[in-house]
Parts: C-alpha cells; structure tokens; sequence
C-alpha cells in the first residue's frame, strides 16, 4: 500500500506500507540518491517472516515532493518524526542505509524517541563522511564538492560512476541499470543538496546520545563509507553490535542479501 503524508506545507512524502497482518514495523530510510525502492529485495522477503516494512522517500526523491530547501539532517529527521506520529508507530525498529543511516543517528540524537525499540544502521555514511583533522576517513571535502559539479553538468555520468563503487560483487548489466534508475528519480537539486549535507554534517556529538540496542552492518569491502566509519559507530554507541558483512561493498543490502534479511530479522526479533 503506497500515501502520502505532509510534512510540512506543500511537501508531501511517498510512504510505501507492506503489512503481512499484526507485523513488527521495520521503518527503513534509504540511502543517496535512490530511494525507498532499494529495499525491494528486503520488501519481497521480511513480511514473510512477519515483519511490517515501511519505506519512505525522503524530500527531493523518488515519488515524494521536491522542495527547493530542507535538506539538512535535522529537517529531513523532523520529516521522519512526522511521519512516525501520523503512522502512530510503537515499539518499532528504525534503519537507515548509508545517508539514512546517518539521519536515524540525527533523529535519536535529537528525539531520544522511546518508540524506537532498535536502531539498525547499514552502511552509514557516519559519523562523518568527510575527513577531518583529527577524522582521517572517508573522501575529501574537495572529491564531494566534485561529485557536487559533475551533477549539475551530467547527472546520469556522475550516478553512473558512484555506482561503480557500489558493489563488491557481480551484478548484471540490467540490475546495474535498474539501480541507476533509481538515482535519476531524484530531482538534481535534492540530489545536490544531499551531498552537501553528507560533506559538511559531522555526528560525532551524537553518538553518546543513542541508548537503544543497535546493530551496525557494514561492507568490510566498501568502497564509499569506508569499514572504519562502522568501528568508530560501533566505539561511539555505547552496547552496539557490528556485524561485517565480508563479501560486500557498500551495497550490502544486495552484495549478500540472504545473510543480510537473516541478521536483521534476528536481531529485531
């Protein structure tokens, strides 16, 4: 079941809803610059095991509206507060896959929501994507700011190149396709702006807020949130549990998608 809930005027978000009946809610926020799509292989596979997976897109992609601002961590998590309460979810799993990872950190940082029961986090491009001086992981400020040039003068060569990165493992022609599609449903400037919030927002601070039992699983092969960003989570949250997925690059959710729906769905419970 697909709706729209307005988070603010005149932006509307794209929630997909697939409830096998009286499941446990999943609340999956995805990754730059898809959208909430990438977990079809999540989607297809969880409500079996009795899972409820609700996937939205954030502001600027997929089929949710594009406004010209609000693309910091702190709107789009007011976003994803918004669309909890109106869902009226409780005792839900929150996860969050590369930038979403980083925005359900923000969001327990600065909600502290006890609905929340577990935090998942895939391949999080936290607690910083950028380095830093006393941060010496991830890309350059400059490589982002490039990555930022090249989508307003070829989007479909700059998506076309990160998704080259993406993957540890084989994929076919026609899968590498779909997946690019999926960044070209994002509007250019939403696509923009997320990758300055990804060069400049910095999660350090927040990690020592987050209490819940979380799961941190990452792609000892990633290439784009490098394996040290998941030990320093793993180091900032305090009883957290990492969960290296060997054969994987950044998209993991993919790269080993049958160990990845087992370790989720035993860690939620």
């Amino acid at each position: 079941m697909g709706y729209y809930i307005t988070v603010e005027r005149n932006v509307n978000l794209f929630v997909e809803d697939v409830d096998p009946g009286d499941g446990k809610p999943i609340l999956f926020i995805h990754g730059w610059p898809v959208n909430h799509k990438m977990y079809e292989y999540q989607f297809d596979q969880l409500p079996k095991m009795g899972y409820r997976c609700i996937g939205l897109d954030l502001r600027g992609f997929g089929n949710s509206d594009r406004p010209w601002n609000g693309y910091s961590y702190n709107r789009m998590a007011d976003d994803i507060r918004i669309v909890i309460d109106t869902l009226g979810l409780e005792n839900f799993a929150l996860a969050g896959f590369s930038i979403g990872g980083a925005i359900v950190i923000r969001y327990m940082a600065r909600y502290m929501d006890q609905r929340v029961s577990k935090l998942a986090l895939f391949g999080a491009a936290a607690p910083a994507f950028t380095k830093r001086p006393d941060y010496p992981y991830g890309m350059t400020k400059d490589e982002v700011n490039k990555l930022i040039q090249l989508t307003y003068k070829d989007r479909p060569q700059m998506l076309a190149e990160f998704a080259n990165l993406f993957f540890a493992r084989f994929i076919t022609d026609s899968f590498r396709g779909w997946f690019n599609s999926l960044g070209l449903e994002a509007s250019g400037h939403a696509t923009a702006q997320g990758l300055i919030a990804l060069r400049d927002e910095d999660l350090r601070p927040d990690l020592s807020k987050i209490t819940v039992p979380t799961a941190i699983f990452h792609g000892v092969q990633d290439q784009i949130c490098p394996f040290p960003f998941a030990e320093s989570l793993h180091a900032g949250i305090r009883g957290s549990s990492l969960i290296p997925f060997e054969l994987s690059g950044h998209g993991l959710f993919y790269c080993e998608k049958e160990k990845f729906n087992r370790e989720l769905a035993q860690f939620i419970g």
